[in-house]
């Protein structure tokens, strides 16, 4: 049986596969077993922070696992702890953090937060969760169902836990408070929904609205945490202090990891939550690895320099192709091209890979682009010179 065959036969059919066979990376670049190279601007969506054999990371991971992988969390964990003080220094925020291992782990330790914060601080209980049309949340049942996308909620895997409503926008969600409502959840860029940010000056209001009315914001940071927008966290380009801040995706740099931040320090008791593997020696270390080098990317402006470079190419090719695309949209190195229809979406995205460049889809019929945070520039260059090739063929 070939590798095709293998996969078809012994592991559930979730995932709509590309059967391209790749078996090793460097950089933003990936080969496959045919020895033909690929430029990657996916980065595994978003998870490949450092791109693919960055020295750093693999010799952190390597060093780590001669030592010790794995202890339980009923020991203290010293990089673990190591990397807790170095995502709420670089926040900004005075905050404590639950390890987990993804974003939809995260965002259900953030949902559990705010259901004892609703218990606790209310003479009634509140436990309602409002969150965005079109956002994103997490594959579990609970996240799921967090998760404003009416197409998610298939029967198939009903019934669904209460304690949720959608709105349409940042100004509906005022209307849509009442007495069972504790927190608000939303993603300032919306990944999966079309790479689309939310307008600045409607989540600051927002923030302040809750804050007098003594209710959570949290901010799912899974995708643009970690540098993805330019800064540490989105929450700092906006310029607002959320209660809770999910992290997951780039923090490994593949390694799995999810992180909930919260202000709220002493909301978890012994015993309220847990994770067996979350937080562990491995990923922590690697966390730790990748923060310190997009920091120093992020410090020594190679990271703002990069984000100009691909944000140029991108707004020169949607005012230059507007047969195909609407608009550039995204902010950091978290972009889009919004395509005119779902079928050239589909077309340009299969017409790249067969040039050597991997896209990704989203909502809205946008081409989204995640290249690594450290991507070189003859890389950006020669990803786009495949994506003109690739369009010029359409």
């Amino acid at each position: 049986m070939n590798l095709e065959e293998i996969d078809r036969e012994y592991v559930l059919g979730s995932y709509a596969r590309n059967y391209t066979n790749f078996v090793r990376g460097e950089g933003a670049k990936l080969y496959d077993e045919n020895g033909r190279e690929f430029i990657d601007f996916a980065s595994g969506i978003g998870v490949n922070s450092v791109g693919h054999a960055d020295e750093r990371l693999t010799g952190a991971i390597c060093e780590q696992a001669s030592r010790i992988i794995h202890i339980s969390n009923l020991q203290v964990i010293e990089p673990q702890a190591r990397l807790a003080r170095k995502v709420v220094e670089l926040s900004g925020m005075d905050m404590r953090c639950f390890f987990a291992n993804s974003g939809a782990e995260a965002n259900e330790a953030a949902i559990k937060i705010a259901r004892k914060y609703g218990e606790r601080h209310f003479d009634e209980k509140r436990y309602k969760v409002i969150t965005l049309k079109n956002s994103f949340h997490g594959r579990t049942i609970t996240t799921v169902k967090a998760t404003g996308q009416e197409q998610m909620h298939k029967p198939d895997f009903s019934p669904y836990p209460d304690g949720f409503a959608y709105v349409d926008s940042v100004d509906a969600v005022y209307d849509a408070i009442d007495d069972e409502t504790v927190a608000v959840m939303i993603e300032l860029v919306q990944g999966e929904g079309g790479v689309e940010p939310l307008p600045s000056e409607d989540v600051k209001m927002l923030a302040r609205h809750l804050k007098k009315e003594n209710l959570l914001l949290i901010v799912d940071e899974v995708q643009t945490g970690v540098f993805r927008t330019g800064e540490f966290l989105a929450s700092n380009l906006y310029g607002i202090e959320p209660d809770i801040v999910t992290l997951a995706k780039g923090l490994g740099g593949g390694v799995p990891i999810g992180v909930a931040m919260t202000r709220l320090k002493d909301i978890f008791s012994p015993g309220d939550h847990g994770s067996t593997f979350g937080g562990n020696y491995l990923s922590s270390r690697a966390g730790m690895t990748v923060v310190d080098i997009l920091r120093e990317e992020h410090l020594s402006g190679r990271l703002s320099q990069r984000i100009e470079k691909f944000g140029s190419y991108l707004d020169s090719i949607a005012e230059n192709i507007p047969e195909m695309f609407e608009k550039s949209v995204g902010v950091g190195l978290m972009r889009g091209l919004r395509a005119v229809d779902a079928q050239t979406q589909s077309k340009i995205v299969e017409r790249a890979f067969e040039e050597g460049l991997i896209l990704l889809k989203a909502g809205r019929n946008t081409v989204r682009f995640l290249p690594p945070l450290t991507i070189a520039e003859e890389e950006i260059d020669e990803g786009f010179m495949r994506f003109e090739k690739a369009l010029a063929s359409i």
